[in-house]
């Protein structure tokens, strides 16, 4: 996060339904968080919510490039854990939310330039992001990350570069431990300077990433690209062009039980004897129009189409794929998903200064999922890792339409209102074409609907010093991933899953400190009918509904910068998550803490980073104990790690180069990375590496 004497950063137009309105006060031009047809500021110290900013330098500072765990661990309530397991993507969860999530993102709804990186059905991906192009990333947290409907316990929003003058071009390239390399090219650009008709901005960036991978059966390889034009229609209007592709092959190395992960936490006894692994093709575009209507109002039209393709081999034994009614061991998968999000921005004065927007947003996905053995037969054995006779075929349509308001009130010169309202409709639909002796017609449907309101009253005791008090209301609802299994050995989906509900309450209170900001946040979310893991086995998940759980919890953070060139950033979350009623069935579960969430994590970053010359930085991060099951007889080890980096800076003319060493797990702790909820077998581990290393060089070239 970069810290500037107002503390802002830079928010371009989110593509999502609702965020804060800005307003201007009679004593100070404040802004909250912005929906507006215009690149706009958001402000940390404004903003009548948890957010943080974290600017897309700082990421890029002495990192590899490779993963967003690298630096957005300085974020409070965020809790983002690298699996070492690329074909399972991060484990992210803000505030518990996300936290059972075996594979991908779940429970966070996150965005690239306005373009959701996570399905209407509320399953997101990380991998399709580049951390070479980013300008900023926004993680809003509380009860207003409700207001962007569906599994929205969190909103993560990266914005890429918008090109300008000069055309920049940037080769980057990193190498590390265990054969990790990465390299790319960026350009950036613009013809004009955004303001007139005819003017063109461009950003195109393409990355190649490689490794080895620190477990045995662990290697990946994928390529990615990120594309961004936009076109300044006349005055009022301007055209954005988004596009974005990755394309993925890893092998997936499993879980540990606790014995295998002391004996020697490299190992992949399933990885090597199934050869499990999962390929991934995904590509999407976006075009984005902005229109000032007049000094008052503003229109945007977001509308987006993608695909993805993905094949998946999982450590599933040949005997019990031998069920009539069982779905194989290799998933494969079609998707194609597209959304369009109008909206419109009016401010003006009834009674008092007023903002709101109003909008309509529609999402729609359409799934051919197909199941097969994960072996053949050679001479009475199996042989594993390949695809054997089909199990499963079936295509499922899932969509939403929700109109949401959202509006701000300046009540006095120093109170404000923001209150908004979004009304969810998600269906599903599943047609089973898979039907032979006792697996029978599968095909179902189902729809949910629910109210989701929020409201926030902000209190400016001086020009720097604000404290707020939040209210709202979420929803989940099972993703078609989690309705794809039922525990009780059933073909078909588990219709029997129920959407989750939560209320969130929070009060905060953010204050500049010299030139830097300090945060801290009190809340408590109580949820009904949590979607938890029933089972999870081979890399295939089962899913029920918990009842009530309660997260509650405190999130500090400092941010400063002084003396001109030292930085230091601290963070730290305590996080109580408990079920308050049982869910283990005859083993009473009641009061035990939710499995994969950490009760305390703590941050600290400090360094000297001038804009060139020598620079250093080290930075600590502190996990307490996770438990790995709902019974709480089991748990992730807490575990403290301590990283240094150097570089040094030169820029020669046009010329600029950046060289850096880095090395992570400075004292080589032995650590679980992460924990796979609820897993069967006992095998909750996912070992962290030792001490590592690696260097960086980046060189670029500016036409002037």
């Amino acid at each position: 996060m970069k810290i500037i004497s107002a503390r802002k950063a830079t928010l371009p137009l989110l593509l999502v339904p609702v965020i804060f309105s800005p307003v201007a006060t009679m004593a100070a031009e404040e802004q909250t968080m912005i929906v507006s047809a215009s690149p706009q500021t958001l402000s940390e110290l404004d903003t009548p919510a948890a957010v943080s900013v974290v600017n897309g330098d700082d990421m890029r500072q002495a990192t590899p490039r490779i993963n967003l765990s690298e630096t957005l661990g300085s974020v409070p309530g965020l809790q983002i854990q690298n699996r070492q397991n690329y074909a399972q993507d991060l484990q992210l969860s803000t505030r518990g939310f996300g936290a059972r999530s075996t594979f991908g993102v779940r429970g966070i709804r996150l965005y690239v330039d306005g373009i959701p990186a996570t399905m209407p059905d509320g399953q997101g991906q990380t991998s399709n992001i580049d951390i070479n192009s980013i300008e900023s990333v926004e993680v809003l947290r509380g009860p207003f990350s409700a207001l962007y409907g569906n599994a929205s316990g969190g909103v993560i929003n990266m914005t890429t570069e918008t090109g300008r003058q000069p055309t920049t071009v940037e080769a980057s390239s990193y190498y590390g431990s265990y054969g990790s390399w990465r390299y790319g090219m960026k350009a950036t650009g613009a013809m004009g300077d955004g303001t007139q008709p005819g003017d063109v901005d461009y950003t195109v960036s393409t990355t190649r990433f490689t490794t080895h991978g620190y477990r045995d059966h662990s290697g990946a390889r994928k390529n990615l690209a990120n594309a961004k034009l936009g076109v300044r229609i006349d005055d009022a209007s301007k055209l954005s062009l988004i596009f974005n592709s990755v394309d993925m092959k890893a092998n997936d190395p499993g879980g540990l039980d606790y014995q295998e992960w002391r004996d020697n936490p490299r190992q992949s006894p399933r990885g090597d004897q199934y050869n499990t692994r999962k390929t991934i093709k995904q590509t999407q575009a976006g075009l984005r129009y902005e229109r000032q209507l007049s000094a008052q109002d503003d229109l945007s039209v977001m509308a987006y189409a993608g695909e993805r393709e993905m094949i998946q081999y999982q450590s599933i034994p040949y005997q019990p794929q031998l069920r009539p009614t069982h779905a194989g061991g290799v998933i494969d998968m079609q998707r194609h998903y597209q959304g369009i999000d109008t909206r419109w921005t009016h401010r003006g004065e009834l009674l008092v200064p007023m903002t709101f927007t109003t909008g309509l947003n529609y999402e729609n996905l359409s799934e051919d999922r197909r199941g097969y053995e994960n072996f053949v037969m050679n001479n009475g054995s199996p042989d594993y890792g390949v695809k054997g006779a089909k199990r499963r075929d079936e295509r499922n349509l899932m969509w939403n339409v929700d109109p949401y308001l959202q509006t701000n009130w300046q009540l006095t010169d120093k109170l404000s209102l923001d209150a908004g309202v979004r009304y969810s409709s998600v269906w599903f639909d599943s047609n089973d074409h898979y039907v032979q002796g006792a697996n029978g017609d599968d095909s179902g449907d189902a729809s949910y609907h629910k109210w989701l309101p929020a409201g926030a009253l902000k209190y400016r005791v001086t020009d720097a010093w604000n404290v707020y008090a939040v209210a709202g209301r979420g929803f989940e609802t099972p993703t078609i991933n989690e309705l794809s299994y039922r525990s009780d050995n059933q073909s078909g989906l588990n219709f029997g899953l129920k959407p989750s509900t939560n209320n969130t309450y929070e009060v905060g209170s953010k204050t500049r400190v010299g030139n830097g900001l300090f945060t801290a946040a009190l809340f408590r979310t109580d949820t009904d009918d949590e979607i938890v893991v029933d089972a999870s086995a081979g890399g295939r998940t089962s899913y029920k509904n918990a009842g009530k759980t309660r997260r509650q919890g405190v999130e500090l953070s400092l941010d400063q910068q002084f003396a001109e060139n030292w930085k230091l950033k601290m963070a730290w979350t305590y996080l109580d998550a408990t079920y308050r009623t049982n869910v283990c069935g005859e083993a009473d579960c009641e009061g035990n803490r939710m499995p994969g969430i950490a009760r305390n994590m703590g941050y600290a970053s400090f360094g000297w980073q001038p804009e060139e010359g020598w620079y250093a930085g080290s930075d600590v991060r502190y996990m307490s104990d996770i438990e790995a099951d709902d019974e709480n007889n089991a748990k992730a080890p807490s575990y403290t790690v301590v990283g240094l980096n150097t570089g040094y800076k030169l820029n020669v003319g046009n010329w600029g180069m950046d060289v850096f060493g880095r090395v992570d797990n400075l004292f080589d702790k032995e650590y679980v990375g992460s924990v796979i909820v609820n897993e069967s077998n006992g095998r909750y581990y996912e070992p962290a590496p030792g001490r590592n290393y690696g260097v960086g060089l980046s060189v670029s070239y500016r036409f002037e």
